[in-house]
C-alpha cells in the first residue's frame, strides 16, 4: 500500500464523528463552567470532583494523544524496551500522591508552584513557573502534532491546515470549558478512548489471526510464538542497563507535571484523591496494556501481513492498521477517540500553562487586582498558551512523542526536586532551590539535541532525542545542588538572616498532619548526604561513554 492509502477515503464519516463530539464537550464545558466566578474554580474546579470522575479524569488527562498517535511508533522502532518506558510513566499519579499530593492538598496549595513559593519565597517560585510553562508548551506540543495528522487522515488536507484548524477549534474549547468542564468532559472522554482503542484493536488482532482478540490488553501473548518466528529479535533488550536505568529520569520527571498534579487538587477531599488514584491506575493499566497490544500487532503486521509503512507515517500506525483491517466507519470513531484523548491532555495543559501566567506570576506580582481581571487574566493565558503550542506544532520533531518526553525530563529537572525535597526535607531553603532549578534546567537544555545539536552526551540519536542522557545527568545534579547549596548556605550567618526558616519548619509539620513542632523531624543530615552520594554516583555514570 502507499502513502496515499492512508486517509480515509470518505471523509464525511470522519467529519460527523468529530463533530458529534465536540459538541458534546462543548456543551458538557459550557454547562460544568458557567458558574465559574473564582480562580479557584477555573482551575481546580472548586475543589469538587468526586472520586470515579476524577480518576477517569486523571487518566484521560495521562493518557494524551501519543497513546494513539506516537507510542505505537516508537514501539514499531524499538520494540521491547520502549514497552519498559512507557511502564515507568505509569507511576506518577500515585506516586505524586503518595509523595506530595496530599500534603500539598492539605496545605491547601493548588499547584506544585503554590508550594514552592510558600515554601522557597517569590523569586524560586517565579524561576519554576517560568521552566513549568516551558514544560507544558513541549508536552502540549506533542498533543497539537498529533491532532493536525488526525485531521490530515480525516479530511486529506496538508499538515498545516489541519493543525491550525484542529488546534483553533481546540483551544476555544478549552479557553471555555475551564478545568470543571475539563474534568467532566476528560471522564467523558476516558470511556470513549478505551473503547475506541480497545474494541477496534479486538478486531484487527482476529483479523491477524490472534484467537485472544477478545480481551486484548492481556491476551494477545497468544500471538507470541508466531512473532518471535517472523521477528525472533523482538524480546530483545537491545540496550545496556544503564538506558533502562535512565527511564527512572523520567518516573522523576512525571512527579513535577503541573497538569497532572492539578488533578489531586480537584478532589473533594483526601479520602477522594486517594481513591480516584486508585480508579487511575486500574484504567490506565487497562488502556496502557492494550497500547502495548497495538504497538505489537503493528510490528508483527509489518512483518508477516505486508503492511509497510513509512518512517514519516509511524505514528499513524494506529490509524494505518484500522484503514488495514477495519471498516471506514471503525477508523472514523479511532479517530474521534484520538482527539479526544489530545482534547483531555491539552486541557490539562493550557490550563496549567494558564495558572502558571496569571496566578504564580501575575498575580503574585500585581496581588490588589480584582477576582474577575484575574478570571478574566486566566481566560487570556489559556487562549495565548494554546496559540502558542499551535506555533511551535508548526516545525515539529520527528516523532510526536519525542516533544513530550522530553518536557518530563525539564520538569524532572526543575520543578520535582523543589517539591519532593522541600516536602520531606526541612533544611531545603531558596537559595538551593533556585541554584537546582537555573542550573539543572539550563544543563538539561544544553545537553539536548534540540538546542545544542552539537553538544550530547551519548551521539545516540534515540536515547538524546527523548531526553534521557540528559535527564539521567541533570535530575541528579538539580538535586545535588538543592541538597548541598541549602546545607552550606543555612550556616553562613549572612545568608542565614534571609531566610525564614522557623515559618518553613511550622510548613512541612502543618502539610504533613503534625500539630506539634518536632526540631529532628523531615530534618535528617545523614539521610541528605546518603542522597547527595547516590545522585553523585549516578552523574558521574551519566558522564561516562554509553554502550548501548
Amino acid at each position: 500500500m502507499g502513502e496515499e492509502a492512508w486517509q480515509l477515503s470518505n471523509p464525511f464519516l470522519g467529519i460527523a464523528a468529530i463533530i458529534v463530539t465536540f459538541i458534546l464537550f462543548y456543551v458538557v464545558g459550557y454547562i460544568s463552567n458557567r458558574k465559574s466566578s473564582s480562580v479557584t474554580d477555573l482551575y481546580v474546579a472548586g475543589a469538587s470532583i468526586g472520586p470515579l470522575t476524577n480518576g477517569l479524569a486523571m487518566a484521560s488527562t495521562y493518557m494524551s494523544l501519543a497513546t494513539f498517535l506516537g507510542i505505537t511508533a516508537l514501539i514499531l522502532q524499538l520494540q521491547v524496551p520502549f514497552i519498559m518506558l512507557w511502564i515507568q510513566l505509569i507511576l506518577s499519579i500515585p506516586l505524586i500522591t503518595i509523595i506530595y499530593g496530599t500534603s500539598l492538598r492539605r496545605m491547601g496549595a493548588f499547584s506544585p508552584t503554590h508550594f514552592i513559593r510558600e515554601r522557597y519565597g517569590l523569586s524560586a517560585s517565579i524561576i519554576a513557573a517560568l521552566f513549568m510553562i516551558l514544560v507544558s508548551l513541549m508536552y502540549a506540543l506533542g498533543q497539537m502534532i498529533g491532532i493536525a495528522l488526525a485531521f490530515e487522515t480525516v479530511l486529506g488536507i496538508p499538515y498545516l491546515t489541519g493543525l491550525i484548524f484542529g488546534g483553533l477549534v481546540i483551544v476555544g474549547y478549552v479557553t471555555l470549558g475551564g478545568m470543571a468542564g475539563a474534568s467532566n468532559n476528560a471522564a467523558i472522554q476516558m470511556v470513549i478512548i478505551a473503547l475506541m482503542f480497545i474494541v477496534p484493536l479486538a478486531a484487527i488482532m482476529k483479523a491477524v489471526g490472534g484467537s485472544g482478540w477478545f480481551f486484548p490488553p492481556l491476551l494477545y501473548s497468544d500471538m507470541v510464538p508466531a512473532m518471535l518466528e517472523a521477528m525472533p529479535n523482538f524480546f530483545d533488550y537491545q540496550f545496556s542497563p544503564k538506558w533502562y536505568v535512565s527511564l527512572i529520569g523520567l518516573t522523576i520527571g512525571s512527579l513535577g507535571l503541573p497538569h497532572l498534579a492539578m488533578r489531586i487538587y480537584t478532589a473533594s477531599s483526601l479520602k477522594s484523591a486517594r481513591t480516584a488514584m486508585v480508579w487511575f491506575a486500574f484504567i490506565i493499566g487497562l488502556v496502557f496494556s492494550a497500547t502495548y497490544a497495538m504497538g505489537f500487532v503493528g510490528v508483527y503486521a509489518t512483518e508477516t501481513q505486508g503492511v509497510a509503512i513509512s518512517a514519516a507515517d509511524a505514528d499513524k500506525l494506529t490509524l494505518i492498521l484500522n484503514l488495514v483491517y477495519n471498516p471506514e466507519w471503525v477508523t472514523a470513531l479511532v479517530i474521534a477517540g484520538a482527539i479526544s484523548a489530545g482534547l483531555s491532555t491539552l486541557s490539562g495543559n493550557l490550563l496549567a500553562i494558564g495558572a502558571l501566567l496569571s496566578q504564580d506570576i501575575v498575580t503574585v506580582l500585581k496581588p490588589n487586582l480584582y477576582v474577575k481581571t484575574r478570571l478574566k487574566l486566566g481566560y487570556i493565558a489559556i487562549f495565548t498558551g494554546g496559540i502558542i503550542s499551535i506555533l511551535l506544532a508548526i516545525n515539529p520533531p520527528a516523532f510526536l512523542v519525542v516533544s513530550i518526553l522530553w518536557a518530563f525530563g525539564l520538569a524532572g529537572v526543575t520543578n520535582a526536586p523543589l517539591i519532593i525535597v522541600g516536602v520531606w526535607w526541612k533544611e531545603a531553603n531558596k537559595f538551593g532551590a533556585i541554584a537546582a532549578s537555573v542550573i539543572g534546567g539550563a544543563l538539561y537544555i544544553i545537553v539536548s539535541p534540540f538546542v545544542f545539536p552539537t553538544i550530547v552526551l551519548t551521539g545516540h540519536s534515540v536515547t538524546d532525542g527523548m531526553g534521557l542522557s540528559g535527564a539521567m545527568l541533570a535530575i541528579p545534579v538539580s538535586f545535588i545542588l538543592l541538597i548541598v547549596v541549602s546545607y552550606v548556605t543555612n550556616r553562613i550567618p549572612k545568608l542565614s538572616t534571609m531566610l525564614t526558616t522557623k515559618a518553613d519548619h511550622i510548613l512541612i509539620e502543618r502539610i504533613h498532619g503534625w500539630k506539634d513542632i518536632h526540631p529532628r523531624r523531615y530534618n535528617s543530615t545523614i539521610g541528605a548526604a546518603i542522597t547527595v552520594a547516590f545522585f553523585t554516583a549516578i552523574a558521574v555514570w551519566a558522564i561516562m561513554p554509553w554502550n548501548m
